[in-house]
């Protein structure tokens, strides 16, 4: 029996390659913006800490450490702001990523239901093929017999 090929399986295989590049693309994204998210929240815990460490002074007031908690307090907010605006930037970027998975996709399935048309169309011309043998032989075995 002749083994029957999709024409297309060259491309189809190219588009099943982008879109598992652009899965990766995305799922390393999302490890980023994670990891971001991450650093934004300890961020936000070391203030919440130093707000509570500021809230309870115990007895004589430290005027050089309360500055250097000011400063400290600055920079954390300063970083967090950094994070903040990279994790944004990152939610966008996650966004076209997912589109251009979601085409990638979308090309992939479009092939797939074209290569399951052509098998079924091949798979009835054989069966009409094999139905007109049978109907042949049929009548040969009428005529003789």
């Amino acid at each position: 029996m002749k083994v029957h090929h999709f024409r297309l399986a060259t491309l189809s295989r190219l588009r099943e390659a982008v879109r598992d590049e652009r899965r990766k693309q995305l799922a390393e994204t999302l490890g980023v913006a994670d990891a971001t998210t991450a650093r934004r929240d300890e961020l936000d815990g070391e203030l919440e800490e130093l707000k509570r460490c500021r809230a309870a002074p115990a007895g004589t007031v430290d005027v050089e450490r309360l500055l250097d908690a000011d400063r400290y307090e600055a920079l954390l907010r300063l970083e967090r702001g950094r994070v903040e605006q990279r994790r944004q930037a990152f939610e966008s970027e996650i966004e076209k990523r997912r589109e251009a998975l979601l085409a990638a996709d979308r090309d992939v399935r479009a092939l797939e239901h074209l290569a399951d048309t052509h098998e079924r169309r091949r798979l009835a011309e054989e069966d009409r093929r094999g139905m007109k043998e049978l109907d042949e032989v049929a009548q040969r075995r009428q005529v003789v017999g």
